[in-house]
């Protein structure tokens, strides 16, 4: 069921609107209610998920199993696997993550969770608030100096974005640019607001997924999931090099480039994607950027201080904090700081309301992650044996505790560079280096990509 939030007023089309039509209208809309994880979640009977690691060796050594951060916050991340009489076949995202991941040891969990569990998702473009009371409160840890350069970068990218953030509002109120000069003015302010790039990804994702119509896509909704291979082709297609780095700060396609992209993965679905990217988009920024007390369409980001958008866009403001310390040269010290805050709040959450595994709600397309602190379900883990139809069958169990820490992560250094009047400044990732990784430290792969 759709989660009940206070929304700013002045929307032109409601939550349950948008719900009614997606379910009713949209060919797949039947599977976000009716899906093979939301069954087996609330069936109450052990749950398999898969997991793939480069660190099957550490694990085995350490005997511990750390969680990483990332859509999930800080639960293993995982895809479904469906229990039938030839064995445990993958949802065609774990299948995709195999396929694409060779260098990686698939592995098999079983959760044998204590009840029936509530089917509650984690939105991660939700948790803008959540980003923004953490760094308040821990705001100690950052030097006078990157605390300046921090504020400095927020206000210039609200500022140099400020009208496109203003015309996303007056869309969400019922107003109607043109969709190839939105999109245009979307990509143009992505590189400003990297959070956006985020927002356009997750649209068209569930543009294609609830849209498509190719056999591929009918096979999947057969077995009760959404087709992940249409979003992985656009984002691969969309941004070189994606495939090293999936930064979504990167996603900027324009209209003409928009309209290439889908014509390229599913012909019939171009003509509608940049309407849909449109509408659906401007609902969205609308309602995770404002604070419910807020009018969409009076509100206005220009001439606006920080200080006042930190109470009435807190959503905004905590998505571009989250993502400009990321980058920060000290980040690999902070990120325990601020990161396990978050984690502890979130396990906190899935243990009183009963969720060993929580799921990404965004659109349920299989994403699922383990709950590390949950203390009431046995959890059992093994490397997965293949066999020739596909189906994976649980070989060696492997002796390791899943345990409530995170695993030492990475944020690419960033640059910015002016390439000229036309072109403005744009966030390109330098090379990526990744930190050292201590020889007894169990890190865990399998971060969405």
């Amino acid at each position: 069921m759709p989660v009940q939030r206070r929304s700013p007023a002045s929307l032109a089309e409601s939550e349950s609107d948008w719900r009614r039509y997606l379910e009713g209208s949209a060919p797949n809309g039947w599977l976000i209610r009716e899906n093979t994880m939301a069954a087996a979640l609330a069936s109450g009977r052990p749950i398999y998920l898969l997991h793939v690691t480069r660190d099957i060796d550490a694990i085995r050594t350490s005997r511990q199993l750390h969680v990483s951060t990332g859509c999930l916050v800080g639960a293993l991340y995982c895809s479904q696997l469906t229990s039938e009489r030839e064995g445990l076949r993958p949802h065609n995202l774990g299948a995709y993550l195999m396929r694409t991941k060779p260098a990686t040891t698939p592995m098999i969990f079983e959760v044998a969770p204590d009840a029936p569990i509530r089917p509650k998702g984690v939105d991660y473009l939700h948790l803008g608030s959540i980003h923004l009371r953490t760094y308040l409160r821990y705001e100690s840890f950052l030097t006078p100096a990157e605390h300046d350069q921090l504020n400095r970068t927020v206000l210039a990218g609200l500022r140099a974005a400020a009208p496109f953030l203003d015309v996303a509002l007056h869309n969400a109120a019922g107003q109607a640019t043109a969709a190839p000069q939105f999109i245009d003015q979307l990509s143009a302010a992505v590189p400003r607001v990297p959070f956006l790039g985020y927002l356009y990804f997750e649209v068209l994702s569930e543009y294609l997924m609830l849209h498509s119509a190719t056999p591929e896509t009918k096979t999947y909704a057969q077995a009760g999931e959404l087709n992940n291979w249409l979003y992985k082709r656009l984002a691969f297609a969309a941004v070189d090099g994606m495939d090293q780095l999936f930064d979504l700060a990167r996603f900027t396609p324009p209209h003409h480039r928009l309209v290439q992209l889908i014509e390229g993965i599913e012909p019939a679905l171009a003509p509608g994607a940049a309407e849909y990217v449109r509408r659906r988009f401007s609902h969205l920024f609308a309602r995770t950027a404002l604070h419910p007390s807020q009018d969409a369409a009076s509100f206005t980001f220009q001439g606006t201080d920080l200080s006042t958008l930190r109470t009435s866009a807190p959503g905004l403001i905590g998505q571009m904090i989250f993502r400009e310390i990321r980058y920060m040269p000290r980040y690999l010290q902070l990120y325990h700081c601020f990161e396990k805050a978050k984690a502890l709040e979130a396990w906190d959450y899935w243990n009183n309301e009963g969720i060993p595994t929580p799921f990404n709600g965004v659109t349920p397309k299989g994403e699922i992650g383990i709950n590390p602190a949950y203390p009431r379900s046995a959890v059992r883990v093994w490397t997965a044996r293949r066999d020739s139809k596909g189906y994976l069958h649980p070989d060696q169990e492997i002796d390791a505790a899943l345990t409530p820490h995170l695993a030492s992560w990475w944020a690419p250094p960033r640059q910015r560079e002016t390439r000229s009047s036309t072109d403005e400044s744009r966030v390109e990732p330098a090379p990526v280096v990744r930190s050292p990784i201590p020889t007894q430290r169990p890190p865990m792969s399998g971060i969405p990509a």
